[in-house]
């Protein structure tokens, strides 16, 4: 395919690279996994396969070949000529026709899988781009008009539905089937966020710590895919602390002096060393992913084991769709 426009901030990501932590390289990946993970499944492709992420306004491709993919994520409107593409669904598009994308009615982040995925080199073990090393993905960037962009052969689950699709006339044609919403997150402009105190949740007084699942934060236009920085209530310590810096993971909400908190995602540092109020459950991450500058949240407070509970069972869905689409009318 050609790149015409390349949206904001579109660039090749899929579930990040394992184990290279301890030697400075953050995971990276898809900031809202679950959604990049479900629009592959739809597709064929591998949960880890790589596809397209684009930040609040999506890009223009041409297909030069006949082309399977699915948008997922927030709502961006996706549009081939004149008509509206449906969404969380295989689509069919012809060669020639041309994907744009025309105004984000929500969340903040969206996604795109094309069948087989794209045929980029793996880096570390992963094919996704990190920005600030500027290695993965095409080049180690995002999109720019004139690029292409090669996919690598597609399954014979893909391929069934490909052709099970191609008899019908159109520019484009997509299955009369979906997945069902409970495979995505609940996004919302307002999410409230579930969160595991953090090591250092106990140094804040009894008011802040109150005020952390009381009340609201603003997300801030200073936020990006290495972390979201919030405005709200000032967070300060019992007594000052500074801890020897550890590693942190996607979710880690931490607390630099001047009392700000800042939620730690996919491009983080490996490690940090200001006070862990909070740490955000993996389920929840794709909700603060797909919010916006001036979008607000508020923390509610789990434990660990409800966060096991919860991620066991987003796991068991993610299998249910897996196992579905295998049986999935063609």
């Amino acid at each position: 395919m050609k790149v015409l426009k390349p949206g904001l901030l579109t660039t090749v990501q899929d579930l990040g690279r394992h184990g290279y932590q301890r030697d400075g390289v953050s995971v990276g990946g898809a900031m809202d996994a679950q959604a990049l993970r479900v629009a592959n499944l739809l597709v064929g492709n591998p949960e880890n396969a790589a596809g397209l992420e684009f930040t609040l306004l999506g890009p223009t491709l041409e297909f030069t070949g006949d082309t399977l993919f699915a948008v997922t994520g927030g709502h961006m409107s996706p549009r081939i000529g004149d008509r509206s593409v449906p969404e969380a669904r295989p689509v069919l598009a012809r060669a020639g026709a041309t994907l744009s994308f025309k105004e984000c009615v929500s969340g903040a982040r969206g996604y795109l899988a094309f069948a087989g995925g794209f045929d980029v080199p793996e880096v570390l073990g992963s094919r996704g781009t990190h920005l600030r090393a500027g290695f993965g993905g095409l080049d180690g960037r995002a999109l720019r008009a004139g690029d292409t962009l090669r996919l690598a052969p597609r399954s014979d689950s893909a391929e069934r539905v490909l052709q099970s699709l191609a008899h019908r006339p159109g520019t484009f044609v997509a299955t009369p089937w979906s997945v069902s919403a409970s495979a995505l997150p609940r996004y919302a402009a307002s999410p409230t966020v579930r969160v595991i105190p953090g090591i250092h949740f106990a140094r804040f007084d009894d008011a802040n710590r109150r005020a952390f699942f009381q009340d609201g934060f603003r997300i801030t236009p200073q936020s990006d895919r290495m972390g979201y920085r919030l405005e709200g209530p000032l967070l300060s310590l019992i007594e000052p602390l500074e801890p020897i810096s550890e590693p942190v993971c996607a979710g880690t909400i931490q607390v630099p002096p001047e009392g700000q908190a800042i939620v730690l995602m996919a491009d983080r540092q490996s490690a940090g060393g200001y006070p862990r109020i909070g740490q955000v459950i993996t389920v929840d991450l794709p909700l603060i992913a797909q919010t916006k500058a001036g979008d607000t949240l508020r923390f509610s407070e789990v434990s660990l084991e409800q966060a096991e509970e919860l991620y066991v069972e987003r796991e068991r869905t993610i299998e249910q769709v897996r196992q579905g689409l295998l049986h999935a009318p063609h």
